[in-house]
C-alpha cells in the first residue's frame, strides 16, 4: 500500500501542477490562483484531516481525491473553480492517503520518507510538461481515475489487513503543547528556506534536476536514518551539516547536498507530532501541511530572499526546536507502547 500510495502521489502532483501551469496560468487571475491552490492543497488538509479521523475511510478519501483532481479537468474554462477543485482534491488525496501510511509505519518513519518523496518529481515535471503544448492533457485524467480504481481494488483485496484510524480524539498529552508548536516552527522554517532559496545556478541544466533529486532522495533517505540512528542524533547531524553547507551558496555540490540534508527532517517531523497527538493523526497531518503554508506566504508575499548565513541560523535553530519536540515525541511513543503491551 506504501508502493501505491507513493506512486499516486507523483501522479496527483503531477496533475495538480500540470493543469496549473497549462491552463491556470493563462488566467488574469494568476497570482490570485496560486494562493489559493496552496491555501486549499495544504491548509484546508488541517480540517479535512479531523473529518479523515472521525470518518476512518482513508483509502476511500484518498480515491475521493483523484477523482477530484481529475474533475478540475473539466474546469479549465474556469480558472478559479478549477484552482479550488484541484487544490480541495490534492489535499483530500494527501490526508487520505498520509493517514493509512501514518498507521502502516506505527513507530516507523521510513514508510512516510518513501510516500512523501514522490510529490517532487510530481511538481518537477508537471510543471515542465504543464508549460509545454505536446503533452495529452486527457492521458492525466485517465491516470487519475485508475489509480482511484487501483486504491479501491487494493483494499478489497488487502482490506482486512488495514490497520484502522485509532479513536478520534486530539487531545495533547501534558507538555505536548510545547513540542508540538516547537515541530509546527521547524516545518514553517523548512518550508519558507525551500521557497525562498535562491541559488544562482540552479536554472542551468543539471543542477537544477539535482535539486529535484536532492528534495526526493532527502525525504526518503531521511525517514530510515531516523529509523537506523533515532530521530534526535539524525536530525541533529543532517541539519549541523546543513547549516554549515548553506554558508556556500555559490558552489553547487554544496548546495545540493544542503538541501537533501535540510529536506531529511520532513518524515521525522510527520511521525513525531503523529506520536504526540496518536488520536489524531490526520489532525497532526493537516496541522504540519498547514504550517508548509504559512511558510509558503513570505515568498508569495515577495519577501526578499535571506542571505546564506540568515539560512544557516534558521537550520540551527531547526535543531534546537526538534529536539525538544522530538523528547516528547518519543516518551509518548514509549507511552504508547507500553499502554498497549498492558
Amino acid at each position: 500500500m506504501v508502493a501505491i500510495y507513493s506512486a499516486v502521489h507523483f501522479i496527483v502532483d503531477f496533475a495538480c501542477a500540470f493543469i496549473m501551469f497549462r491552463s491556470v496560468s493563462l488566467s488574469s487571475d494568476w497570482y490570485l490562483c496560486i494562493l489559493i491552490y496552496n491555501f486549499c492543497a495544504f491548509a484546508m488538509q488541517m480540517p479535512l484531516g479531523i473529518i479523515a479521523d472521525k470518518l476512518d475511510k482513508n483509502y476511500l478519501l484518498a480515491g475521493a481525491g483523484c477523482l477530484l483532481v481529475a474533475g478540475a479537468y473539466g474546469l479549465v474554462g474556469l480558472p478559479l473553480a478549477a484552482t479550488v477543485v484541484v487544490g480541495l482534491g490534492n489535499g483530500i488525496y494527501h490526508i487520505g492517503a498520509g493517514v493509512d501510511v501514518l498507521n502502516i509505519s506505527e513507530k516507523k518513519s521510513g514508510a512516510l520518507g518513501i510516500f512523501v518523496s514522490p510529490g517532487a518529481f510530481g511538481v518537477y515535471f508537471g510543471t515542465i510538461l504543464g508549460k509545454a503544448s505536446s503533452f495529452p492533457a486527457f492521458t492525466i485524467v485517465v491516470a487519475l481515475i485508475a489509480a482511484a480504481g487501483v486504491i479501491i481494488a487494493a483494499y478489497r483485496v488487502w482490506g482486512g489487513a488495514y490497520v484502522k484510524n485509532a479513536e478520534f480524539s486530539p487531545q495533547i498529552p501534558s507538555g505536548g503543547l510545547i513540542a508540538v508548536a516547537c515541530l509546527v516552527v521547524v516545518v514553517c522554517l523548512r518550508s519558507y528556506v525551500g521557497f525562498a532559496l535562491n541559488f544562482t545556478w540552479k536554472g542551468i541544466g543539471f543542477w537544477g534536476l539535482a535539486l529535484v533529486f536532492a528534495t526526493v532522495f532527502g525525504k526518503t533517505a531521511g525517514g530510515f536514518m531516523s529509523d537506523r540512528f533515532g530521530p534526535v542524533k539524525s536530525a541533529s547531524f543532517t541539519l549541523g551539516i546543513a547549516a554549515l553547507l548553506f554558508l556556500f551558496p555559490l558552489i553547487p555540490i554544496a548546495g545540493v547536498s544542503s538541501v537533501l540534508l535540510f529536506n531529511m527532517t520532513m518524515p521525522v517531523t510527520l511521525w513525531a507530532v503523529a506520536r504526540i497527538i496518536p488520536g489524531g493523526k490526520g489532525f497532526s497531518f493537516g496541522l504540519l501541511t498547514f504550517a508548509l503554508f504559512l511558510g509558503f506566504l513570505p515568498a508569495y508575499l515577495g519577501a526578499a530572499a535571506p542571505p546564506s548565513w540568515v539560512v544557516s541560523i534558521l537550520s540551527v535553530l531547526s535543531i534546537a526546536l526538534l529536539f525538544t519536540g522530538l523528547r516528547k515525541a518519543r516518551v509518548s511513543s514509549k507511552t504508547i507502547y507500553y499502554q498497549l503491551s498492558s
